[in-house]
């Protein structure tokens, strides 16, 4: 075990926050002094601790219609998952095909939803769990999409990268005239 906290914080330098803490609590019993924390930032971080756990698409459906800001539910998906804070949920992430035809090549999987009640970090660990999740089912590819005026501060710390704009348009055509209830603003295309 490490020393010192120069020492502590070197040997988890390569792990992301959320296992940095998870690996502080499994080091040093809840009340104990941890090298990086005090022993009351120390009890804060363990009550308020993200676990990830299995929903339902009804289930996260839900959670998207009472706290999504702009869109509603999803049809269907291949996979869901749930972020709860002690057994409360307080995020969903809801994947699936792809949306774009072009882009459903069978090894390429959408977050079509990621929803959360604001919860700190919340949303980059639903993509970092979705993206794991998803490379273990043999995915190739992971994308998702962000309206143009949203920072995407989330995708970016869960390691995401911007691959192109796409322009803000309708559903609606003459053959097939549909009722818009999304934003039509441009939309930037993330990949993991």
């Amino acid at each position: 075990m490490p020393e010192n906290s120069q020492t502590f914080a070197y040997w988890l330098a390569p792990y992301s926050l959320t296992d940095q803490v998870d690996l502080a609590l499994s080091l040093f019993p809840l009340g104990s002094v941890c090298p990086l924390t005090s022993p009351i930032r120390y009890k804060e971080i363990s009550q308020f601790m993200l676990s990830l756990c299995p929903i339902t698409l009804s289930e996260a459906n839900e959670f998207v219609r009472v706290n999504h800001r702009h869109h509603g539910e999803v049809v269907g998906h291949k996979f869901s998952i749930g972020l709860a804070t002690d057994e409360e949920i307080c995020g969903v992430i809801i994947c699936g095909r792809p949306v774009a035809r072009g882009m459903d090549d069978g090894l390429t999987i959408e977050v079509n939803r990621c929803c959360t009640d604001g919860t700190k970090n919340a949303c980059s660990k639903l993509y970092s769990a979705a993206w794991r999740a998803a490379k273990a089912l043999g995915y190739k590819k992971m994308i998702t999409y962000t309206l143009a005026d949203e920072s995407g501060s989330s995708l970016s710390a869960a390691g995401w990268k911007v691959i192109h704009t796409v322009p803000g348009r309708s559903w609606s055509s003459p053959s097939r005239p549909r009722v818009d209830k999304h934003p039509l603003q441009d939309k930037l295309c993330w990949e993991a």
